[in-house]
């Protein structure tokens, strides 16, 4: 009769540990993009729900902070520090739902011993001295960690469906700046000719919703058997997106042309008055050497991915700038000034290779090297009109 009674006592234990293990949800969460430029590509969390101990957590891989000293020399140089961080996850719905981004639950097909492994490399990775991860906007963020993880924890290989032939991360990047045309600038700007690369499905999945995308349709492959990676999916979240604060009216290639046809007039107000406008040379040069010092400094320092080879260098460098003030003396005395033909050589050449470069530009880029060919021709007719009497 002992011997009875201690066995039904393990069957009934054994019943209560399964039952718990399997009231434990481990769950992808993808939240919507917001208004902010590092808003803009969404969010992916994970997300431990565990009932029998009052656990609903969420592991947020992608916390930063702009208070970090030299925060922006840091981002740029591609050393930030990103950290894992868990919040309950009231919290984290509050917050996505505060600022208008919907969040979709995925329900993960897992195991009671992948879920009790995913708890403790959560459980690992939390700790003090574990928590900090070099950043890295397209390989290794916040999105490629979540995922990282979860496959780490699961018995078998996870297949992805066949992803999008001949996309590239400017393909992917576009897609999510649209309707943001200066962000995208900017990051064009940035971006070298890797970031035109295909790419396959895997580092697709930079992208939180490319990530919600592939998981829907994986699945995890263990021996002969086969079974979805995400056993449900739901709409935690929802909420209407907030509203962007109006932008600058403009677009910047309307502003560059506005840019070009004032270089122009400018151009022919020289010829005119038979005379350079130096303040003009000032801003439109110092402009360029400046944006050139930023585009520089990625391209030979930073190790960013993908901005060590961006063919802008040509266009935007710091030449400009070191230059300026000779160029300034020189226009004042109405001395020939070389530089002024080896630019308009330079721009013409590039503007006829530009088509053949393995590197998509961003449309405004060619009214800004006219404006500067235009400068720098306006200046040689103007000399040699001076000099041809």
């Amino acid at each position: 009769m002992k011997k009875l009674l201690v066995l039904l006592y393990l069957i009934l234990a054994s019943w209560g540990v399964r039952a718990q293990q399997d009231s434990v949800k481990v769950s992808l969460l993808t939240c919507a993009p917001g208004t902010e430029i590092y808003e803009l590509f969404g969010h992916t969390a994970i997300r431990y729900e565990n009932p029998a101990e009052g656990q609903d957590l969420v592991f947020n891989y992608g916390i930063f902070s702009f208070n970090t000293p030299n925060f922006e020399m840091r981002f740029i140089k591609g050393e930030t520090d990103y950290r894992l961080g868990v919040v309950p996850y009231s919290y984290f719905e509050g917050e996505y739902a505060m600022r208008g981004s919907s969040v979709y639950q995925q329900v993960l097909n897992l195991t009671a011993e992948e879920k009790q492994k995913i708890w403790n490399l959560l459980e690992e990775n939390y700790r003090p001295e574990n928590r900090f991860y070099r950043y890295n906007y397209f390989y290794d963020n916040c999105t490629t960690r979540a995922r990282d993880k979860i496959e780490d924890c699961i018995n078998g290989k996870v297949v992805y469906p066949e992803a999008e032939e001949g996309v590239t991360f400017r393909d992917i990047v576009h897609r999510c700046t649209e309707g943001n045309e200066w962000d995208e600038l900017g990051i064009d700007f940035c971006l070298g000719s890797e970031a035109d690369a295909p790419i396959d499905g895997r580092k697709q999945m930079f992208i939180p919703f490319n990530m919600l995308e592939a998981a829907r349709a994986a699945v995890i492959m263990q021996g002969d058997s086969v079974r979805p990676l995400v056993l449900s999916e739901s709409k935690v979240v929802d909420v209407e997106p907030e509203e962007a604060e109006a932008g600058f009216l403009l677009s910047p290639l309307s502003c560059a042309c506005i840019l070009l046809v004032v270089t122009c007039m400018i151009a022919w107000l020289q010829l005119k008055w038979k005379k350079v406008i130096w303040a003009w040379d000032l801003f439109l040069f110092g402009a360029q050497g400046i944006a050139g010092c930023i585009i520089a400094f990625l391209f030979f320092f930073s190790i960013q991915p993908t901005v060590g080879s961006n063919w802008l260098i040509i266009l935007f460098n710091p030449i400009p700038l070191i230059y300026l003030p000779v160029m300034i003396y020189k226009a004042i005395k109405g001395q020939k000034d070389l530089y002024h033909l080896i630019n308009v050589v330079c721009l013409t050449l590039f503007i006829m290779i530009m088509p053949f470069i393995q590197q998509k530009f961003n449309v405004t880029v060619l009214p800004l090297a006219l404006c500067l060919l235009v400068c720098s021709a306006g200046h040689l007719f103007l000399y040699y009109r001076q000099n041809s009497k």
